[in-house]
């Protein structure tokens, strides 16, 4: 039997398959960052910089806005289901290369099958958690969706920074457990009933939303775009900040900082779930702006608790930005439109998370770590500055 669309969206809805769906989010972004403390293992026996590494992050970012060019369109009209078992698939494909990776071209294979994944994620896994829940509960089904992205995106450098630092084979045993992860991931997708397509004729063009949402969704990136290159910025150049700070070359404390970085951005929208959302908008710009300042003064002092600071602020501005936009999207787009939705949302933050620390990688072989992160630090703090005073006017 199969279930339409309109009776998924309406029925009310147990527990139970919200935390399945949330479960399947988790499972793929533990393997979006899980290279994260790995990468100082990689760089030994390969051999390669900052530009480098920034430009392996970048292949990630790629493959994940090349599908969201498509995702959310595709599940909107076939279901989040025919979807979500390739993403599974694919994430499978990368944590395996990511295991035998012998070379650079190997690693950017594995993070772009990872970006493919998780493409599909934030358009029909996210929407699909939300889809789960009766209309009342749709701001909780937000908030449900946003906290598994950010849990398994903190999940997974801890879970590498730990086998990296203690065992023999860190690759064998980080990515082996995250396959068994998938495993059970792809069991509770092929659980899910399976949507009725729609009857229109299938029209593959650019993301978009309705009209009316524009601003909604707008608003959302002016905000969760400037948090999550904070955040990308560590994730992808933070190894290398540590080391060259106090050399440090501990996969621990690489992914103890990205994975503390993640959880202040769970805590944070625990803490402001009940405000207003435009309230959650001005923390989260608040947040990045201090974030970028305290970036600025651990370069400058060559501070390692200035940078684990910054790392925390960034983890809040990014996670009250993704909360903010999320609970718009939820409110105010038809279901029918809200993976597509979702997908435009999460390109807005990506293309600057991706391109920015790119840059400043290439920037520090260049020029040296100052120039990189300074050039970085004010483009982001001027982006969420130009965020808040588009906000307050709007108020007015």
């Amino acid at each position: 039997m199969t279930a339409t669309p309109s009776a998924l969206a309406a029925a009310p809805t147990s527990t139970a398959p919200l935390l399945r769906a949330a479960g399947v989010v988790t499972a793929v972004f533990i393997l979006s960052n899980a290279a994260t403390p790995l990468y100082g293992h990689w760089q030994q026996q390969m051999g390669f910089g900052a530009g480098t590494l920034a430009t392996i992050f970048t292949c990630y970012i790629l493959g994940l806005l090349g599908t969201l060019l498509v995702a959310g369109r595709l599940s909107d009209h076939f279901g989040a289901k025919a979807l979500l078992i390739p993403a599974l698939m694919l994430a499978m494909i990368a944590a395996v290369l990511f295991q035998l990776a012998t070379s650079v071209a190997l690693l950017m294979a594995a993070r772009l099958l990872t970006g493919v994944a998780v493409g599909i994620i934030v358009s029909a896994g996210m929407a699909n958690v939300v889809n789960q829940a009766a209309h009342s509960q749709k701001r909780q089904a937000s908030l449900l969706a946003s906290v598994a992205m950010v849990l398994g995106a903190g999940t997974g450098p801890l879970l590498a920074g730990i086998m990296a630092q203690y065992s023999h084979h860190p690759l064998t045993v980080v990515f082996n457990l995250e396959l068994l992860l998938l495993a059970l991931a792809l069991w509770a997708v092929l659980a899910l009933p399976r949507q009725r397509p729609a009857t229109a004729a299938l029209k593959l063009r650019l993301p978009s939303v309705p009209r009316e949402n524009i601003g909604h969704v707008l608003r959302g990136v002016a905000f969760f775009g400037p948090g999550i290159t904070a955040t990308s910025f560590v994730l992808s150049l933070g190894p290398s900040l540590f080391a060259a700070f106090a050399h440090v070359g501990s996969p621990l404390i690489a992914g103890g900082t990205a994975f503390a970085m993640f959880m202040v951005g769970v805590a944070v929208q625990f803490a402001v779930q009940r405000l207003a959302v435009t309230r959650i908008f001005l923390i989260s710009g608040l947040a990045t702006v201090l974030a970028m300042a305290t970036l600025w003064l651990a370069v400058g002092q060559s501070s390692v608790p200035w940078l684990v600071l910054s790392a925390l602020l960034a983890g809040a501005g990014q996670g009250t930005g993704q909360l903010g936009g999320l609970s718009l999207i939820a409110l105010h787009v038809p279901a029918n439109r809200r993976a597509e939705a979702n997908g435009v949302f999460n390109m807005g933050g990506y293309v600057p998370a991706g391109a920015l620390p790119m840059v400043a990688g290439h920037l520090i072989d260049l020029h040296g770590l100052a120039t990189g992160v300074t050039v970085l630090a004010a483009i982001i703090a001027g982006l969420a500055v130009a965020a808040l005073i588009t906000v307050q006017r709007l108020q007015r």
